[in-house]
Protein backbone atom coordinates (compact mmCIF):
# COMPACT_ATOMS: atom_id res chain seq x y z
CA UNK A 1 0.00 0.00 0.00
CA UNK A 2 1.66 3.34 -0.93
CA UNK A 3 0.97 6.93 0.68
CA UNK A 4 -1.28 7.87 -1.82
CA UNK A 5 -3.53 4.86 -1.19
CA UNK A 6 -3.09 5.48 2.67
CA UNK A 7 -4.30 8.80 2.30
CA UNK A 8 -7.27 8.15 0.13
CA UNK A 9 -8.56 5.08 2.98
CA UNK A 10 -8.04 7.86 5.35
CA UNK A 11 -10.68 10.28 3.59
CA UNK A 12 -12.84 7.67 3.16
CA UNK A 13 -12.85 6.73 6.89
CA UNK A 14 -13.22 10.69 7.89
CA UNK A 15 -16.36 11.00 5.44
CA UNK A 16 -18.34 7.71 5.38
CA UNK A 17 -18.52 7.78 9.35
CA UNK A 18 -17.80 4.22 9.59
CA UNK A 19 -15.87 4.12 13.60
CA UNK A 20 -12.84 1.42 12.42
CA UNK A 21 -11.15 -0.23 9.62
CA UNK A 22 -8.15 -2.87 9.75
CA UNK A 23 -6.03 -3.81 7.24
CA UNK A 24 -3.32 -6.15 7.00
CA UNK A 25 -0.71 -6.78 4.12
CA UNK A 26 2.44 -7.95 3.33
CA UNK A 27 5.14 -5.64 5.86
CA UNK A 28 2.42 -3.70 7.95
CA UNK A 29 -0.96 -3.47 9.38
CA UNK A 30 -2.65 -0.14 9.50
CA UNK A 31 -5.68 0.43 12.23
CA UNK A 32 -7.91 3.89 11.29
CA UNK A 33 -10.43 4.65 14.02
CA UNK A 34 -12.64 7.29 13.96
CA UNK A 35 -13.57 8.51 17.88
CA UNK A 36 -16.78 9.14 18.46
CA UNK A 37 -18.44 13.16 18.54
CA UNK A 38 -17.26 14.47 21.65
CA UNK A 39 -18.35 18.08 22.86
CA UNK A 40 -19.55 19.67 19.66
CA UNK A 41 -16.32 19.10 17.79
CA UNK A 42 -15.60 16.76 15.31
CA UNK A 43 -13.57 14.36 15.86
CA UNK A 44 -10.97 13.05 13.19
CA UNK A 45 -9.18 9.47 12.11
CA UNK A 46 -6.15 8.58 14.59
CA UNK A 47 -4.24 6.51 12.73
CA UNK A 48 -1.87 3.84 13.28
CA UNK A 49 0.81 1.83 11.03
CA UNK A 50 2.89 -0.46 11.95
CA UNK A 51 5.01 -1.76 9.44
CA UNK A 52 6.98 -5.27 9.97
CA UNK A 53 10.41 -4.65 9.67
CA UNK A 54 13.08 -5.72 12.38
CA UNK A 55 11.22 -3.20 14.82
CA UNK A 56 7.64 -2.30 15.32
CA UNK A 57 7.01 1.51 13.56
CA UNK A 58 4.13 3.46 14.15
CA UNK A 59 3.65 6.68 12.38
CA UNK A 60 0.30 8.94 12.24
CA UNK A 61 -0.67 9.11 8.88
CA UNK A 62 -1.63 12.48 8.80
CA UNK A 63 2.20 12.99 8.39
CA UNK A 64 1.48 12.58 4.78
CA UNK A 65 -0.18 15.47 4.01
CA UNK A 66 1.84 18.24 5.69
CA UNK A 67 5.02 17.81 4.18
CA UNK A 68 5.78 21.90 4.16
CA UNK A 69 4.96 21.77 8.14
CA UNK A 70 7.88 19.48 8.03
CA UNK A 71 10.34 21.54 6.98
CA UNK A 72 10.01 24.54 9.21
CA UNK A 73 9.54 22.54 11.96
CA UNK A 74 12.89 21.00 12.98
CA UNK A 75 14.82 24.12 14.42
CA UNK A 76 11.29 24.91 16.40
CA UNK A 77 11.29 21.20 17.07
CA UNK A 78 15.20 20.92 19.12
CA UNK A 79 14.50 23.53 21.61
CA UNK A 80 10.64 21.64 22.67
CA UNK A 81 12.55 18.51 22.72
CA UNK A 82 15.65 19.67 24.95
CA UNK A 83 13.50 21.29 27.73
CA UNK A 84 12.08 18.23 28.56
CA UNK A 85 15.03 15.99 28.70
CA UNK A 86 16.17 17.98 31.98
CA UNK A 87 13.12 17.57 33.80
CA UNK A 88 12.02 13.93 32.80
CA UNK A 89 12.90 12.19 36.00
CA UNK A 90 10.25 13.91 37.55
CA UNK A 91 7.18 14.59 35.13
CA UNK A 92 5.36 13.21 32.35
CA UNK A 93 5.04 14.19 29.03
CA UNK A 94 1.99 14.36 27.09
CA UNK A 95 3.28 13.83 22.97
CA UNK A 96 1.47 15.36 19.90
CA UNK A 97 0.07 11.80 18.48
CA UNK A 98 0.17 12.92 14.79
CA UNK A 99 1.29 16.36 12.63
CA UNK A 100 -0.42 19.13 12.52
CA UNK A 101 -1.69 22.40 14.31
CA UNK A 102 -1.85 22.71 18.25
CA UNK A 103 -4.81 25.02 19.96
CA UNK A 104 -4.97 25.59 23.12
CA UNK A 105 -8.51 26.08 23.28
CA UNK A 106 -12.09 24.40 21.35
CA UNK A 107 -12.56 28.23 19.53
CA UNK A 108 -10.53 31.49 19.70
CA UNK A 109 -12.82 33.11 21.68
CA UNK A 110 -13.09 30.01 24.16
CA UNK A 111 -10.26 29.70 27.51
CA UNK A 112 -7.72 27.43 27.13
CA UNK A 113 -8.51 23.51 28.45
CA UNK A 114 -5.69 23.70 30.72
CA UNK A 115 -3.19 26.37 32.16
CA UNK A 116 -0.15 25.95 33.94
CA UNK A 117 -1.07 24.39 37.53
CA UNK A 118 -4.09 22.82 36.51
CA UNK A 119 -5.29 19.97 37.91
CA UNK A 120 -5.86 16.74 34.98
CA UNK A 121 -6.90 13.11 35.30
CA UNK A 122 -6.36 10.43 32.62
CA UNK A 123 -8.78 11.32 29.64
CA UNK A 124 -9.33 14.51 30.51
CA UNK A 125 -8.90 16.73 27.06
CA UNK A 126 -6.22 18.92 27.51
CA UNK A 127 -5.77 20.39 23.64
CA UNK A 128 -6.66 20.03 19.76
CA UNK A 129 -4.72 18.81 17.13
CA UNK A 130 -5.95 20.33 13.72
CA UNK A 131 -4.77 17.46 11.06
CA UNK A 132 -6.32 17.38 7.37
CA UNK A 133 -9.05 19.91 8.13
CA UNK A 134 -10.40 17.69 11.16
CA UNK A 135 -10.22 18.78 14.74
CA UNK A 136 -8.63 15.95 17.18
CA UNK A 137 -9.03 15.98 21.03
CA UNK A 138 -5.89 15.00 22.60
CA UNK A 139 -6.36 13.65 26.51
CA UNK A 140 -3.82 13.38 28.89
CA UNK A 141 -2.28 10.45 29.28
CA UNK A 142 -1.88 10.63 33.57
CA UNK A 143 -3.21 12.13 36.01
CA UNK A 144 -1.68 14.98 38.01
CA UNK A 145 -0.53 18.99 37.86
CA UNK A 146 0.48 21.04 34.40
CA UNK A 147 3.71 22.35 35.10
CA UNK A 148 4.52 23.31 31.48
CA UNK A 149 2.89 24.41 28.40
CA UNK A 150 5.89 23.26 25.57
CA UNK A 151 3.95 24.56 22.26
CA UNK A 152 2.62 28.08 21.54
CA UNK A 153 -0.76 28.39 20.33
CA UNK A 154 -1.30 28.01 16.70
CA UNK A 155 1.79 26.68 15.62
CA UNK A 156 2.54 23.24 14.01
CA UNK A 157 3.45 19.97 15.97
CA UNK A 158 5.46 17.43 14.77
CA UNK A 159 4.60 13.71 15.70
CA UNK A 160 5.86 12.43 19.01
CA UNK A 161 6.72 15.76 20.06
CA UNK A 162 6.32 16.99 23.24
CA UNK A 163 3.19 19.08 24.25
CA UNK A 164 2.97 19.38 27.97
CA UNK A 165 4.59 18.44 30.94
CA UNK A 166 2.32 17.23 33.83
CA UNK A 167 3.85 16.32 37.59
CA UNK A 168 2.32 12.76 38.00
CA UNK A 169 0.03 11.94 41.46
Amino acid sequence: MDIKEIQELIKFVAKSGVSEVEIESKGFKINIKTPPYKRGLVGGPEVQIVQAVPQAVQMAAPAIAAAPVAQAAPAAEAPAKAAPAKAEANYESVNSPMIGTFYRSPSPEKPPFVSVGDEVKKGDVICIIEAMKLFNEIESEVSGRIVKVLVDDANPVEYDQPLFLIEPH
